[in-house]
């Protein structure tokens, strides 16, 4: 048993990170066209990394965010390590799903791979500096400038940085490409961030009417 409902909180909410940020990391080889740029769709769970994140943010601290950050940077790379051996491993004439298609799914480049790994640890660490940052400046006031400001600064490094390492270093994108494509990602999760803070609020309503009944 948890020593707190704060205890059940954090382990609720790193498991919610957890699972996203894994399932946008095993997802994010597919391309999309977004009008005449192309963007992963990798993006889609990463609404709700931006308001666990937050939310971790401003519950358990920067010590919080960053082990947190870490673990989980740690588990994406087991679950790639685990699927490397996986691919490894002829399927059975009887299987739905042949060793070509399964490979074909989960066989993303290494490049792919250490990008991912690279622009997720980076735009964490960026997040939950400039998180705490305007919180010592701003108190408990303004939840929404510290949540979805430092969102919009920490996500523009994600999405060039995984980009960049994944698609344009190999040349697998050329420089207007790489610079397009980065800019729509950006653009594409700067209006998720800004629609997400009503929800960051409804999440910290909860959390404190959860909490408040154990006195912490």
């Amino acid at each position: 048993m948890f020593k707190s409902k704060k205890d059940t909180v954090y382990v609720v909410l790193a498991g919610i990170f957890i699972t996203n940020a894994i399932v946008a990391e095993l997802i994010g080889g597919k391309l999309i066209d977004v009008g005449s740029a192309v963007m992963s769709i990798g993006i889609l769970p990463w609404p709700i990394v931006f308001v666990t994140t937050d939310l971790i943010n401003e519950y358990f601290g920067e010590k919080g965010v960053r082990r947190l950050s870490f673990i989980t940077a740690g588990l994406i790379a087991y679950t790639f390590f685990i699927l490397y051996f996986a691919m490894q491993i002829p399927s059975t004439g009887i299987s739905s799903v042949s060793s070509e298609q399964f490979n074909a799914v989960f066989g993303q480049s290494q490049l792919i791979i250490v990008g991912s790994i690279i622009a997720f640890l980076a735009s964490q660490l960026i997040d939950v500096t400039l998180f705490h940052f305007v919180k010592r400046r701003t108190g408990n006031k303004m939840i929404w400038l510290r949540s979805t400001g430092s969102t919009v600064i920490s996500q523009f490094f994600d999405s060039f940085i995984v980009l960049g390492i994944a698609f344009w270093l190999p040349g697998i994108m050329d420089t207007k490409t790489y610079i397009i494509s980065g800019l729509t990602g950006y653009t594409v999760k700067l209006i998720i961030a800004v629609g997400m803070t009503p929800f960051i609020y409804l999440g910290h309503y909860f959390i404190q009417k959860y909490i408040a009944k154990d006195g912490q």
